[in-house]
């Protein structure tokens, strides 16, 4: 996707214009859209569970691929893969995770099957239910990035990015993000607790909300001209990056990089209506994967001729993000089983798979945040008294990104105990505290340096 470089971040991070919210933070993003991942059948990312669905909707091919009732726990596997490859990308920066696991089409493509599912009832039934589900986890992160904002000095009426009419009014996305809601790309100092890029690392992900709310809202459309002219409706996204992801047409702002990301995940999204369909089914199995090592080929000898700042983080480059993350997704879900439980040594993870898809949404929000406040909280060791020795010193600076990989997943699930309930009273479910399904039916269930991450995922 073509995202243009924003002013005022170090060029650590990315190409063009990328959204920001989904690459290592300290730079600003480029590329294709992905941080960036989390919502709940909203979200890609641990949709809240589905319901049992009355009713019939238009015609579906026969040969649907679903298990006989509940949860696919597959499925749910893989977003916690998912989830737990975005954190990971955000803590180290790894240009590599890009291409060993694509996370954020395989949450698209998840999102898209559930999407299709869903729709077998009324539609604005079906969005309204969706929105209701994404808008309160994301109300509770927005109230408390602004606050912090307001807190650091930030004035939109004053920051050149945002200032006029239109930077007021596009602060309205904190509460309905049609756009990327606005923040200061620079905020603080050197001096500070943290980095002066903190707040576009924490805020940047949020284009990953407006994404799947855009998605959620064309689905109708899409899946009737997919159940029309399927093989055109799935490749259309594919070419649309062809064009607004190469540079051969630009479309400037937040219309640019809003169309430019749904683009390159719009593929996904449609083949998870062919999953849910059974479309994908159909396909002879070795059909679907030669074709689609052939795409992902494409993807690769396109990224090698466009590599970015950061080499082959496919962040950086929309058309090989869109070819590599289509092929990938294609072959996890040609070999999809439909587990009801997770089988063999892969049961001793059930909790915790449950417990993320339950509350994606707030592990996908608050992940980076979190990521941020390890630094300040390891800091603290320099000040124990033996660490006056230069050989202590020394070696916490080694071992930094350690401390702050072990420090995280403690943070996260603080943080879903805190304000990980309000994913259950948008969903209209008691609230829980830590629901990964102990006692119960289940029901659905940086890079190198310290401080710097990326806004994508």
């Amino acid at each position: 996707m073509s995202h243009g470089h924003v002013p005022g971040v170090p060029q650590a991070a990315g190409a063009p214009g990328t959204p920001p919210g989904a690459y290592p933070v300290g730079a600003p993003p480029t590329g294709p859209s992905p941080m960036g991942a989390p919502p709940v059948g909203v979200f890609p990312v641990g949709a809240p569970p589905v319901d049992a669905v009355p009713g019939a909707g238009p015609a579906a091919p026969p040969a649907a691929r679903k298990p006989s009732g509940g949860r696919d726990r597959y499925l749910d596997l893989l977003r916690s893969l998912a989830l737990v490859r975005v954190v990971v990308y955000h803590l180290f920066g790894w240009a590599w995770l890009t291409i060993l696991f694509p996370s954020m089409g395989v949450m698209f493509a998840l999102a898209g099957s559930l999407m299709a599912r869903s729709l077998k009832r009324p539609a604005w039934g079906v969005i309204r239910g969706r929105i209701r589900r994404l808008l309160p986890p994301m109300w509770v992160f927005g109230a408390v990035a602004l606050c912090l904002l307001f807190a650091g000095g930030w004035n939109i009426s004053e920051d050149p990015d945002h200032e006029g009419t239109w930077g007021l009014v596009s602060m309205a996305n904190y509460v309905f993000p049609v756009g990327a809601p606005p923040f200061p790309w620079e905020l603080g100092d050197k001096a500070g607790l943290l980095e002066e890029t903190w707040s576009a690392q924490a805020v940047g992900p949020l284009w990953y909300i407006r994404a799947y709310l855009w998605f959620v809202i064309a689905s109708p459309l899409l899946l009737w001209a997919f159940r029309r002219v399927p093989w055109a409706t799935l490749f259309a996204p594919l070419a649309l990056t062809a064009v607004v992801g190469t540079g051969l047409v630009t479309i400037p702002g937040e219309t640019g990089n809003t169309i430019s990301d749904f683009a390159v995940y719009g593929s996904c999204w449609v083949l998870g209506f062919a999953h849910q369909d059974g479309l994908l089914a159909q396909v002879p199995r070795y059909l679907a994967v030669s074709g689609s090592a052939l795409i992902m080929a494409f993807g690769l000898w396109w990224a090698s001729g466009h590599l970015g700042p950061d080499g082959w983080d496919l962040n950086d480059i929309p058309l090989a993000q869109a070819a590599w993350s289509f092929g990938f997704v294609v072959i996890l879900l040609q070999y999809a089983p439909s587990w009801q439980e997770l089988p063999g040594r892969l049961a001793r993870w059930d909790k915790l798979v449950t417990l993320s898809n339950n509350r994606a949404v707030t592990i996908y929000l608050w992940h980076n945040f979190l990521i941020m406040a390890t630094v300040p909280i390891i800091d603290q060791a320099y000040d124990l008294p033996f660490m006056e020795d230069a050989r202590w010193s020394s070696a916490l600076d080694t071992t930094y990104m350690l401390w702050m990989t072990l420090l995280v997943w403690p943070l996260i699930g603080l943080m879903v105990l805190t304000v990980g309930w309000v994913e259950d009273l948008a969903a209209k479910r008691r609230p829980r505290l830590w629901p990964n399904g102990a006692g119960s039916s289940r029901q659905g269930s940086g890079t190198g340096a310290r401080g710097r991450r990326r806004l994508r995922s």
